[in-house]
């Protein structure tokens, strides 16, 4: 029983997608073999029934030819499933090659906002999987939430520190979509700091940094604009914070799950967290006043909210439950 994966980058340090990593460990736990078609990869320590194959190509053109290579003769020997994650790209391209042998073909995705290659990808694809019906840009009958997919055991709950003065954290890349201009206006007012560690992968986020840089400087040193962290530094810097701030609106930003399973209490106006998080953490406008609200809470609430939020996160979003039910998609 074989499963094929593509996806961009098998790391365990990248920022961004090192998160999948524990994604190909839980799989490989349920199938004989799982093989990874990836344009870059590094030692992630992998089980012994994973194959890595790197399609990286200098152009487009060349980088199609080395993917089509790499995964025809996968598919002679029939795989239950090709699974692309969060590339439509490589859902598309595997279709004309999946479809004739019967293999089924799935997309995860997660992203807020369509376009005109996801739709594509989409009326090829058997089945897509998101985190939750409101994680995915429009609605489609192939659309199934499953979960993100967080390795909750990387997180262990730590007592509240109770301050007073909150000390918060937001994660990701310094993009439009995360919202960091209005959570550092919704401070403004509120007996609180903020450390932002985010990455900058594209040219519009390399512009974007500096102008978050330049409303954090207003806050007189309340506000960091940081460097990104590497995944494994993640679970220390909630151990300390009081809670995650994030300021995504579409989608379901996984700082948010991760937070949650270290019993961290996250502040998100995510319509895909409604089922993670009560009323008391999910925000429109109001974030200042959730803020404080929360900062009156005595160690003891906070505690039992943090308690609260890991079950849920465990419950609903744990890799473990997230592989299940890929495979189930995959028909087994």
């Amino acid at each position: 029983m074989k499963l094929v994966v593509i996806t961009q980058r098998v790391d365990p340090d990248d920022p961004a997608l090192g998160a999948t990593v524990p994604m190909l460990r839980a799989l490989a736990e349920r199938v004989d073999e799982l093989v990874v078609l990836t344009l870059a990869a590094r030692e992630a320590s992998l089980p012994a029934n994973v194959r890595v194959k790197v399609i990286a190509a200098p152009t487009q053109a060349l980088r199609g030819a080395r993917f089509a290579a790499a995964l025809v003769p996968e598919l002679r020997s029939r795989p239950i499933a090709v699974l692309a994650h969060m590339s439509p790209i490589y859902a598309v391209l595997a279709a004309p090659l999946a479809r004739p042998l019967r293999v089924r073909l799935l997309l995860w995705y997660t992203q807020w906002q369509t376009n005109p290659l996801l739709e594509r990808a989409v009326r090829r694809v058997d089945q897509v999987l998101t985190v939750d019906e409101r994680s995915f840009p429009f609605a489609s009958t192939k659309v199934r939430a499953i979960g993100h997919g967080i390795d909750v055991g990387r997180f262990q709950c730590a007592k509240p520190p109770g301050r007073t003065r909150l000390r918060l954290l937001a994660l990701g890349r310094y993009s439009e979509v995360k919202g960091y201009p209005a959570l550092i206006e919704a401070l403004r007012d509120v007996d609180a700091e903020l450390v932002i560690h985010g990455s900058t992968e594209t040219d519009a986020e390399r512009a974007h940094k500096p102008e978050v840089q330049r409303l954090a400087a207003r806050l007189d040193g309340r506000v960091n604009a940081a460097d990104p962290v590497a995944p494994e530094e993640v679970p220390a810097l909630l151990a300390v914070a009081d809670a995650l701030l994030s300021g995504t609106r579409g989608g379901a930003d996984k700082a948010v799950i991760e937070a949650a399973a270290a019993c961290v209490p996250a502040f998100s106006p995510a319509p895909a967290f409604a089922a993670l998080l009560p009323d008391t953490l999910r925000f429109d406008d109001d974030l200042p006043a959730k803020l404080r609200a929360f900062a009156a809470l005595s160690v003891a609430e906070r505690a039992a909210l943090g308690r609260e939020l890991r079950a849920r996160a465990v419950e609903q979003h744990s890799v473990e439950r997230w592989a299940d039910r890929v495979v189930e998609a995959a028909g087994l």
